[in-house]
């Protein structure tokens, strides 16, 4: 087990360390204990255990954090990656616009790309570009 106490006296526990060599990441299950305190923001999180494993945030993906009943205690998971290529590799995309590495796509909203979709199914060939595009 590891320990860091935080400066506003929140403390930091790793357990079930595990060294992922196919995937190229340490993987962990991060107990973080603040009592008297609202949830550690994962910010937080990240640059603690950044600092106990010598290395940066930006490689630390950390999810799941669930606070117990009272408070006092969450416990999460926490990813390290041997660099942010593997990072963009393994990591799911949703994950990776949170941490500001990936860009969200933009698309029409669902009900604009359905009825989109049933105007195009009226007309043949060439007219389903225009259809798209604006109303016929």
């Amino acid at each position: 087990n590891n320990f860091t106490n935080m400066s506003e006296g929140a403390t930091i526990r790793t357990r079930k360390f595990m060294t992922n060599r196919l995937l190229c990441r340490k993987q962990m299950i991060v107990d973080v204990l603040h009592p008297g305190k609202a949830t550690v923001a994962k910010t937080d999180v990240r640059e603690k255990l950044a600092r106990m494993y010598k290395t940066t945030p930006d490689v630390i993906f950390c999810f799941g954090f669930k606070t117990k009943f009272g408070g006092g205690k969450t416990t999460g998971f926490g990813l390290i990656y041997d660099s942010l290529d593997f990072a963009k590799k393994f990591e799911p995309k949703y994950r990776l616009i949170r941490h500001g590495v990936a860009e969200k796509l933009q698309r029409a909203g669902r009900k604009q790309r359905k009825e989109r979709k049933n105007r195009q199914k009226k007309v043949r060939g060439t007219k389903k570009a225009k259809v798209g595009t604006g109303k016929k």
